[in-house]
């Protein structure tokens, strides 16, 4: 299996303080890759790295082929890493149809002048960019939510519409920062199989931040493991479970129960 994402000896320091130590990661195309740890373990600086937002210290990251280390995040976006983050980042004073519509602005081809002029190509390009953000909507089950502000809408549709805006993006990878935070079981439920779907259906590689075992066991190829910015486990879900470490830095005794 190819991977799309390859991360060498990737590093990230504030002051004194080594957030990410040196770690080696890959995602494999067309996966479902998981990052665990502890509060404070270095997953979200990792991510930020990924998409741009720190430039690492030191190390080397490679996104389908092309060296991205230390590119701008809307770089990065073009190049195909679509993102939500842990808090929910939305347009609150906009409509669900609006929010989408913004991520999809890396992807027209619009001038300056032509926009200006509003030419048949552009009001053509405007309808077919509607259309397509509301068939976004339609597929993250928020169908006749298109005009509703995204404030109005509930916990678990706002992140639906966060993981909406992303895939206008066009990624090819998929970074979701803990996405069922906040969630009742059943929505839970409902965005796990949702993720599943986005695999199959969009063909997307999916990288997870997340703290519900039950999700990473339920849906991941593999899982990876951070504890004070190192990564100390890696493997297939119920290998990481069992392995020692994990269990001492992050799951617990009671969890192997």
């Amino acid at each position: 299996m190819t991977d799309l994402l390859v991360a060498n000896d990737v590093r990230k320091e504030f002051g004194g303080l080594t957030a990410v130590n040196d770690v080696d990661f890959t995602i494999p195309q067309g996966s479902i890759v998981s990052l665990i740890g502890p509060n404070g373990a270095g997953k979200t600086t990792f991510f930020n790295m990924l998409t741009g937002v720190y430039k690492p210290t030191s190390g080397q990251i490679v996104f389908d082929g092309t060296d991205v280390t230390g590119k701008p995040p809307h770089a990065i976006t073009q190049l195909g890493v679509g993102r939500t983050f842990q808090n929910i980042r939305l347009f609150q004073q906009m409509t669900a149809l609006e929010n989408v519509l913004v991520g999809m602005h890396s992807r027209l081809a619009s001038g300056f002048i032509r926009t200006i002029l509003r030419t048949p190509k552009i009001r053509r390009q405007e309808r077919e960019a509607i259309e397509r953000a509301r068939e976004l909507l339609r597929f993250c089950s928020l169908r006749g939510r298109d005009d509703e502000w995204a404030r109005n809408l509930s916990y678990g549709d706002q992140r639906r519409l966060e993981v909406a805006r992303a895939l206008a993006t066009e990624p090819k990878l998929l970074l979701l920062d803990e996405p069922t935070a906040g969630m009742n079981p059943q929505e839970t439920a409902a965005f796990t199989d949702f993720v599943s779907k986005l695999r199959s259906e969009h063909d997307l590689t999916v990288l997870m931040i997340e703290h519900d075992m039950k999700v990473i066991m339920s849906i991941s190829d593999r899982v990876t493991v951070l504890d004070y910015g190192e990564k100390i486990a890696e493997g297939a879900p119920k290998e990481v479970q069992k392995d020692e470490r994990v269990i001492e830095a992050y799951l617990g005794r009671a969890a192997t129960a």
